[in-house]
């Protein structure tokens, strides 16, 4: 997101010499990674002392762009779970030197489940429990004139820190951003294994929202899930429907894609790497093939959004899903599922595209946003952002 092939091309050399082949050692793997981005974080420290600006964030972010290949898809072992956190430390190095910084935003989890079983046994969730999110609010926003709010919910592997991409092609735009990760996945506190828990995140991220950022007009709130994350913003449209101004899924899926004969494909499919063990990570079920195995049994029973009833609620906010025709991570049939369900949505399906179907769906999913909010409609502007420097 933030990374140059410059900085890749070498560590790639070093893993093919090596003959790192699946399935990994995860601290391995990880292992040829550090010496990149050690030496751009130093480097950056370096240009930061000697005044060079520009230079210390390019590298700054180039080199959380490093770590997070290193604990890509999520961070497993114990060398992994270092570099998630030695890339936040670079990320946030690197947006303090934005022309508008990007700050982290610790945000009290109110709607924690309070359970002292929960709170001993480990778990994140608890009361007390801090939610980590990325904010950026633009500077004419006011309390007098707050602007609308794009709330961003990450995905499987892509954390904070790497969609904050988006945030300042926002800013530009006269919305606030607010990137949160999904449970499971980064600092989320959200129980992994709970299908409920995400609701408690939301209704706390929200409170926190109206209560606590004035400048954020609370009434005109759109939720933006990639990948993964549309899963909870589908889910979300129906939970949180009254809180909500609009919700887009992006690459989402709702059922099928916990379907038991599609997980056991998946890891030779379009995913660079295990998804189904990844997957089986993410929602609680550990690391182990055990895990693996009981998650593809029960994970769609218990994760399902057209089985728990989401689907079936009238009540839902205006919605709108997206994917690529080919997508061969979550089936294409679950955008089609969804449809057929409950309230009226709206859907683009992008023909001969992959995965979430970049980068048309981009452009659907900001001329979306755009008309909602009555903004410019000038959505070009922020996709040459995406591809230019951060400043």
């Amino acid at each position: 997101m933030f990374g140059s092939i410059e900085d890749f091309q070498p560590i790639a050399e070093h893993i093919i010499a090596r003959g790192l082949k699946e399935p990994y050692d995860w601290d391995e793997y990880a292992s040829c990674f550090f010496g990149t981005a050690e030496q751009l974080g130093q480097t950056a420290a370096v240009a930061q002392q000697e005044g060079d600006t520009d230079k210390a964030r390019d590298c700054y972010l180039r080199a959380s762009a490093v770590y997070r290949i290193a604990r890509f898809p999520a961070p497993r072992s114990p060398l992994q779970k270092q570099a998630w956190q030695k890339g936040k430390e670079m990320f946030y190095a690197g947006a303090a030197l934005m022309e508008y910084p990007i700050h982290e935003a610790l945000i009290p989890h109110t709607h924690a489940v309070v359970n002292d079983a929960v709170a001993t046994s480990g778990a994140k969730e608890h009361k007390g429990s801090l939610i980590p999110a990325n904010i950026l609010i633009p500077p004419t926003a006011t309390r007098d004139s707050p602007c609308p709010l794009v709330l961003i919910m990450t995905g499987l592997d892509g954390y904070r820190t790497e969609l904050a991409v988006w945030q300042r092609g926002w800013l530009d735009k006269g919305v606030a951003t607010l990137v949160v990760e999904i449970p499971g996945t980064g600092d989320s506190p959200a129980l992994a294994g709970d299908p409920e828990s995400a609701d408690r995140q939301w209704s706390s991220v929200l409170n926190w929202v109206s209560q606590k950022a004035k400048r954020i007009d609370s009434r005109k709130i759109v939720v933006w899930g990639f990948s993964t994350g549309g899963y909870y913003a589908l889910r979300a449209a129906h939970t949180h429907h009254d809180r909500l101004l609009g919700s887009v899924s992006l690459g989402g899926g709702c059922h099928a894609m916990f379907d038991r004969a599609w997980l056991d494909k998946v890891n030779n499919l379009e995913y660079p790497f295990d998804l189904a063990d990844t997957l089986a990570y993410k929602f609680g079920y550990g690391t182990s093939g055990d895990g693996v195995e009981k998650f593809k049994e029960e994970g769609q029973k218990k994760f399902s959004l057209l089985l728990d009833g989401t689907l079936k609620k009238e009540e839902c906010c205006r919605t709108l899903l997206v994917n690529g025709e080919w997508d061969r991570i979550f089936p294409i049939e679950d955008l089609t599922l969804a449809l057929k369900w409950g309230r009226s949505k709206e859907a683009r399906i992008v023909t001969e595209k992959w995965h979430m179907g970049e980068p048309e769906s981009f452009v659907v999913i900001l001329r979306w946003i755009h008309e909602l909010l009555g903004l410019d409609g000038d959505w070009m502007h922020q996709l040459k952002l995406l591809s230019a420097k951060a400043k």
